[in-house]
């Protein structure tokens, strides 16, 4: 959510910012806008909506400038206005902030008491104003930034310059991540590498707390006590191109047709086919001493850690809590001895996600992350990285990551059932997931058919989805997916929760999405599903070849998967659950990638 892109350059900057913003597009956002210094004055661009029409204005009335900072917003504190996009200017001062000052009304009551007077409804004016003050006052523009940070709470990222230090560029972070890239005359700050990737690979990651002072031949990183320190610098290995669709209309249907391969290469990673084992990377403390998992994530990601749950009860038979990260810390949890913490995240900066993992780490937990990007904040923290191997994913709804998540957190189930002493038929498991690839692909094959029945469900205003056993996260999941890109209320339930009172919904306008493998769980979704049917629900089966000959006969349509292993069919299922919610929002006509007040990287709570 949000991005930044800042550079101290030795050509113009403006439309590089605005490739940098662009590259960010996938974060989510609702307005942008672009600042450069020039002929020692601020000269500033800013639009609502897509990038399309900042670009429109930069088009009609040119940035020059050496210097300037960009950003692209997720609206927090204000409506995404133009008045309320970043850069904000206050005196001699530009700024640009992801994250949340959660002191700012106090903050901006004072200042106001002074006499300031505020132009937007965004907290991060009151940082602007603070810094401005110090200035003001005599301080030069390190000593401002460092007065001030202390004074705010929450999270931040910040990117800010001087007007009268055209040649100095500042950053600094919390709860929010911050990277610096090193170039040959020019320095830059981005709010991650790819944001950098085509001005450098030479990058340091902030850690928390520190600030920095950027001009073109120097890098100076203090740290939350004004120290001067190294970070070092990395090689990020961001690709410097562009990401496309290729032949694909939408990124998210890329990414759905990305997954057999991608899976393949995450589990590629942890399988051992000649061993007939199922790997993990060198950790420094033993599984088999875990009593307890406590798994915690956000979204779609806790529905991984739901499905994770049945994975590690059934095969190593530890007991696991899953936990929406936002609810974690504020209960005040039990941490017991001997718990093993997972987290679980696309990017490894989800705010709250990020929060939960250092509460478990200060109560003394081993933690373990399953995560997609290995330079994140969560990545660097966790005792166990756990890397999916998915690539970027830019479609704010989560599909590839997702199935990689999966991969990876039955290959940890695999390997803690194995040191408690209770995996049996590894060699089994081993070729069940080398199966998935295939699967997965049989399950693609379907999509011109889920494309014809998707306008059924399109006109719906509510949707239901039913599972049990793995299946029942799943259908949360694609209750999710459908709300999150087709605006449609959409809900998910365990089968036998339907007669508790959410049959009370159905009618013959509300179509029930009923997610039922054959196996021993199949005969009860069944009952479950001819109970709603008797009511005059439209039912959408997923099933396979036996299952649909089962059960099939009054359904207003049926999407048949290939049959698979109980253990594999979240992995497989999860395709036509993702291609019925692209396809209904693509017959709806909304925005597919960006929908609307969604972000990618949640980087505040």
């Amino acid at each position: 959510m949000c991005g930044i892109v800042g550079i101290l350059g030795s050509e113009p900057v403006a439309e590089r910012l605005l490739d940098g913003l662009k590259r960010l597009e996938y974060r989510g956002y609702d307005s942008a806008g672009i600042c450069t210094i020039h002929d020692d004055q601020f000269d500033r661009r800013r639009a609502p909506g897509k990038l399309k029409n900042l670009a429109q204005r930069l088009s009609e009335n040119p940035l020059p400038g050496l210097a300037g900072i960009a950003h692209t917003r997720w609206a927090t504190h204000g409506a995404p206005t133009e008045d309320n996009a970043h850069p904000h200017i206050v005196g001699e001062v530009v700024i640009v902030h992801n994250g949340i000052i959660e002191n700012f009304k106090p903050l901006r009551d004072a200042l106001i008491a002074e006499g300031r007077e505020f132009y937007s409804q965004t907290d991060t004016e009151v940082v602007a104003h603070l810094i401005a003050r110090e200035i003001e006052s005599g301080a030069e523009p390190r000593a401002a930034l460092a007065a001030v940070l202390p004074k705010l709470h929450g999270a931040f990222a910040l990117g800010v310059m001087v007007r009268t230090h055209p040649d100095l560029l500042l950053g600094a972070r919390l709860g929010a991540p911050l990277t610096v890239g090193y170039g040959e005359g020019e320095n830059y700050l981005g709010s991650d590498a790819l944001a950098l990737a085509p001005l450098t690979q030479r990058i340091a990651y902030l850690e928390e707390g520190d600030w920095v002072a950027i001009t073109r031949e120097s890098v100076e990183v203090y740290d939350r006590e004004n120290n001067l320190v190294e970070r070092p610098i990395v090689n990020s290995g961001a690709s410097g191109q562009l990401i496309d669709k290729g032949n694909h209309r939408h990124f998210m249907q890329k990414e759905i047709y990305e997954q057999p391969v991608v899976v393949a290469q995450t589990l590629r990673s942890y399988l051992r086919p000649l061993e007939s084992r199922v790997a993990l990377p060198d950790m420094d403390f033993d599984l088999s001493s875990v009593e307890r998992v406590v798994i915690v994530a956000c979204g779609t990601a806790s529905y991984v850690g739901m499905i994770g749950k049945y994975w590690v009860e059934q095969l190593a038979r530890v007991p696991v809590e899953v936990d929406v990260a936002s609810e974690f810390r504020y209960r005040d949890p039990v941490l017991l001895p001997n718990t093993l913490g997972i987290v679980i995240s696309q990017s490894g900066e989800t705010a709250d996600t990020l929060a939960a993992l250092r509460h478990m780490r200060s109560a003394g937990v081993v933690t373990a992350g399953i995560i997609n990007v290995p330079t994140s904040s969560m990545a660097r923290e966790v005792d166990l990285l756990l890397p999916t191997h998915a690539g970027p994913e830019i479609g704010v709804a989560s599909t590839k990551a997702f199935t990689c998540q999966l991969a990876v957190m039955a290959a940890l189930a695999t390997n803690l059932a194995r040191a408690k002493g209770r995996l049996e038929g590894e060699a089994d498991v081993v070729r069940q997931l080398q199966q998935v690839p295939e699967a997965m692909s049989q399950a693609l094959s379907h999509d011109a058919e889920i494309e014809a029945m998707a306008p059924k469900i399109a006109v719906a205003r509510d949707v239901l989805y039913l599972g049990r056993g793995p299946e029942y996260p799943l259908a949360l999941e694609g209750a999710l997916k459908l709300k999150e890109i087709s605006y449609i209320h959409a809900e998910g339930y365990a089968s036998g929760e339907m007669k508790h009172g959410p049959i009370a919904l159905i009618d013959d306008q509300v179509p029930l999405i009923v997610i039922a493998p054959s196996g021993p769980l199949f005969d009860k979704t069944v009952s479950n599903m001819q109970e709603a049917q008797a009511r005059g629900a439209q039912v959408v089966l997923i099933s396979d070849a036996e299952g649909i000959a089962q059960a099939g006969e009054n359904a207003i349509a049926t999407i048949e998967m290939p049959t698979v292993h109980s253990l594999i069919a979240p992995l497989v299922y999860a395709v036509p659950v993702q291609l019925l919610a692209y396809h209904v929002a693509v017959a709806k006509g909304t925005d597919v990638d960006q929908p609307r007040n969604l972000a990618k990287s949640v980087t505040v709570e």
